[in-house]
C-alpha cells in the first residue's frame, strides 16, 4: 500500500462557496490527512496525504468540486510525506 502527499491549487470560483468544507468532508471519507485553505489570490490550496488511491480519488473530485463551485484548473505537485493529524480547514 503506497503512500503519497500532494499539494493541489484549485483555480476558479472556489472561495465563498463552501469549497474547503466540502473538500474536508471528501478527504475524511477517504481517510486522508492535510488541509484546505483559501489563498489571497482567490485559489484554494489543498494538502492531501494518505494512501495513493485515496489521494488520487480526491484529486479527481477536486477537478469538479462541489456543485456550488466552478473549477477552472487544478495544479498539483508532489510534496514530501508529512505526518499530519486529521484534515484541517484553514
Amino acid at each position: 500500500m503506497s503512500q503519497k502527499c500532494v499539494k493541489a491549487y484549485v483555480t476558479g470560483h472556489v472561495q465563498g462557496v463552501g469549497f474547503r468544507y466540502h473538500t474536508a468532508h471528501e478527504a475524511l471519507k477517504l481517510s486522508l490527512t492535510g488541509h484546505a485553505k483559501n489563498l489571497p489570490d482567490g485559489r484554494v490550496e489543498v494538502l492531501a496525504c494518505g494512501r495513493e488511491e485515496s489521494v488520487d480519488s480526491l484529486l479527481a473530485w477536486l477537478d469538479k468540486g462541489p456543485s456550488t463551485a466552478d473549477v477552472d484548473q487544478v495544479e498539483q505537485e508532489a510534496v514530501e510525506w508529512r505526518s499530519v493529524d486529521g484534515f484541517a480547514i484553514l
